[in-house]
């Protein structure tokens, strides 16, 4: 039973003997709050009762002065001690030194101070002691003397210098203090040092030489502030025109400071606090401009604030100009390739009038070209060109400048890559209206030259041709078509300008060149022009030709019905002829509208009878097309039954339209069936649902399943009879 129970993995050891017994948790039986409460404060006072006392060394009484020598020497001896191994400790130092100061033996602390010096006299602290102790036992002298080797020693720690004056102060010895502080202010101390000077002088109410220390003192820290203490204690004193003329020479020294605008902003509330407006106006309006903008956003505020006080209209208007325009020098500083922004620092530039500013931001803007030589990123930037350009023209009225930045826009452009028509046209369109004509010829013709354009060929055509210069029409034609072969526009611009020279046969010739081109951007577009063409010079032989040419290129639904309506109406246009041969002025009007009953009643019979003739000839030369294109869309385009049933629809309708002469049963007969039907849509992950599309059921298409029927009927009727025979 044991060896069942026991397990190789573990040792051969049974399960109960592997398991780790943990102490069972104790429960608490009865938990009802005790009777006695416990608090936190109780068991910190029972920890503190129960602490052992602290040992400390016996008090011993000194009783003679034997006991007073030993306890002296034992003292020293351990001072002493403490010395030898921690030499470097000033605090070791002091407390022997003050402890020497107890026992009233000042002789030996002076002695202890000085060795503490031989051993760091660097350390200030220990010069502050020492002349702290000189000075409450009173002695003065020694004290100056300790004062005196400190500040020689350490000249640059104010603190020093502070407490020597203010010992010689609270002796009554000025002078000796002034003294003093000559002495400190000649090794140029911080701003600091220098008002403690001044504000010494003014105690004694010395305004003279507080004065003379003011001027010293901006010499030594020719600051912002400085100049700025200076001015508001002459105006303090009540010396206005001395505090005027402070704030003037601050301005010549400090004028390309960093802090400028702090000196400028008080020099400004100087003049308002004496009533000075005009003055303050002046002086903030030359910080404007001499500030950098970046560093003048204060400045901005308190001239806006000061023009709503004092300012009229205009003066206020400009103070918000101003904050503007500080606004997008600081868009333009971060980004000087955001475009819009200097857009809208030239409008509001143009608002003010300013033709000098106006000129000297479009110069910054232009100045910023875009860094990649792809037309993306010049797009926006071309219209900084444009609207200088224009500016020069119309609102400055110099042609010169205007010129100059036609042609530096030009020159920057990049045309090997990339070009931009409107800049030349512009330019181009300039000159024309300074009556510069060969300039304007010079500029499209270098344009064409290097960067050719569709915008360039057809602005520069259209110049021409309201010059009434064909020639020159003719070769920029030419060079255009040499240009792009394919664009079928201006081949039926150039023929159509033929036409209207009446030169039928260039213009046929050119419509003859640009079907012959291998590929066009819009063929029907060309073809339509020349069939329109050939039907207006009422050819309409080489119409049909054009029209069997097109059909040889493309079996087209739109081609079959233009050629079936051209069909049509070729005999109208022959009927006109008939009318005016006739004699009869309303002839072509009485053909045009034959198909209305009566209206050929002036015609006499014969007449009568040839329109007939043609008319009928007419409407058989379109069904003949139509049954073609049907004939074509059954046997040779089985799938496009919308486009056969919509090719019926137009035959349907044209022999409607035809009265007597039309037969509509023709096509009733060939008219599909619409039918509604359901497909399934399959998508790449398979099955996507269903959707609803008509389809067309032709009358031969119907009948070939009623065949089959009777087929299969006929074969299950012979199998039956030869199984009856079996």
């Amino acid at each position: 039973m044991g060896s069942k129970e026991s397990d190789p993995s573990l040792g051969y050891l049974t399960r109960k003997e592997t398991e780790v017994k943990l102490p069972r948790p104790t429960r608490v039986k009865n938990k009802t709050p005790a009777p006695i409460q416990i608090t936190a404060e109780q068991i910190l006072r029972e920890a503190r009762e129960r602490q052992e006392a602290e040992i400390r060394p016996p008090k011993q009484k000194i009783t003679d002065p034997t006991e007073l020598a030993d306890y002296r020497l034992r003292k020293r001896k351990e001072f002493e001690d403490k010395i030898r191994r921690v030499r470097w400790n000033i605090g070791v130092w002091i407390k022997y030194a003050q402890w020497e100061e107890s026992q009233k033996d000042f002789a030996r602390a002076r002695s202890i101070w000085e060795r503490a010096l031989e051993v760091d006299y660097r350390n200030h602290t220990l010069w502050l002691k020492y002349a702290e102790v000189e000075m409450k036992n009173k002695f003065i002298n020694h004290a100056r003397n300790v004062w005196d080797r400190a500040v020689s020693l350490l000249p640059r720690v104010d603190q020093l210098w502070y407490k020597y004056i203010h010992m010689e102060e609270i002796l009554g010895n000025v002078a000796g203090a002034r003294q003093i502080f000559e002495r400190w202010m000649s090794w140029w101390p911080d701003k600091q040092g220098w008002l403690s000077y001044i504000k010494f002088e003014l105690r004694y109410n010395e305004i003279e030489r507080a004065r003379k220390i003011f001027e010293r003192f901006v010499d030594c820290h020719p600051k912002v502030v400085s100049w700025i203490r200076f001015a508001k204690f002459e105006m303090k004193n009540g010396e206005v025109a001395r505090a005027r003329n402070i704030y003037e020479r601050a301005v010549e020294r400090l004028a390309d400071d960093e802090e400028a605008e702090q000196l400028f902003v008080a020099f400004a509330e100087f003049e308002e606090r004496c009533k000075e407006t005009e003055r303050a106006r002046c002086i903030y309006k030359f910080a404007l401009d001499h500030i950098p903008k970046g560093r003048a956003e204060d400045l901005y505020k308190k001239y806006v604030a000061f023009e709503k006080q004092y300012g009229d209209k205009e003066g206020i208007e400009d103070a918000i100009v101003g904050k503007r325009r500080f606004q997008y020098e600081e868009e333009v500083r971060k980004s000087p390739l955001n475009y819009d922004t200097w857009f809208d620092y030239i409008r509001l530039e143009e608002s003010v009038g300013n033709k000098d500013r106006i000129r000297e931001v479009y110069e910054r803007a232009i100045a910023n070209v875009p860094p990649a030589e792809e037309k993306r990123y010049w797009q926006r930037y071309i219209y900084l060109w444009i609207n200088y350009a224009l500016y020069e023209e119309l609102d400055t009225e110099d042609m010169e400048r205007t010129r100059d930045v036609y042609r530096e826009c030009l020159k920057l452009i990049p045309h090997q890559k990339f070009s931009f028509a409107k800049i030349w046209l512009l330019a181009a369109q300039f000159e024309i209206r300074q009556k510069n004509l060969e300039g304007a010829r010079k500029l499209l013709g270098n344009a064409i030259g290097r960067a050719p354009k569709d915008k360039i060929f057809k602005k520069y055509i259209e110049i021409e041709l309201q010059l009434g210069n064909i020639n020159r029409c003719r070769t920029l034609y030419e060079k255009y078509l040499e240009w792009a072969p394919e664009n079928c526009y201006a081949w039926s611009k150039y023929a159509e300008l033929e036409r209207s020279l009446s030169e039928t046969e260039r213009a046929r010739a050119i419509f003859e060149l640009a079907i012959a081109q291998p590929a066009l951007d819009m063929p029907e577009l060309l073809w339509k022009a020349y069939i329109d063409f050939e039907i207006s010079e009422s050819e309409f032989d080489r119409t049909r030709k054009l029209y069997e040419n097109l059909l040889d290129r493309t079996k087209h639904l739109k081609v079959w019905i233009s050629y079936a309506k051209f069909e049509a109406t070729a005999g109208m246009e022959g009927g006109d002829k008939l009318g005016a041969t006739a004699g009869n002025e309303d002839g072509g009007k009485l053909v045009a509208n034959a198909n209305v009953e009566g209206s050929s009643n002036m015609l006499d019979e014969n007449d009568q009878a040839l329109l007939q003739e043609q008319r009928t000839q007419c409407v058989e030369r379109a069904r003949r097309i139509f049954e073609r294109a049907v004939n074509y869309f059954r046997t040779s385009e089985p799938e496009l039954k919308e486009e056969r049933a919509m090719l019926l629809e137009e035959w349907l309708n044209m022999e409607s339209s035809f009265g007597g002469t039309g037969d509509v049963s023709l096509v009733q007969n060939k008219l599909p069936k619409k039918l509604k039907k359901r497909r399934e849509i399959v998508s790449e992950d398979g099955p996507a649902g269903y959707e609803e599309y008509y389809d067309y059921i032709f009358p031969e298409e119907t009948a070939a399943p009623n065949l089959k029927i009777l087929e299969a009927a006929y074969k299950w009727k012979k199998q039956k009879l030869t199984h009856n025979e079996e």
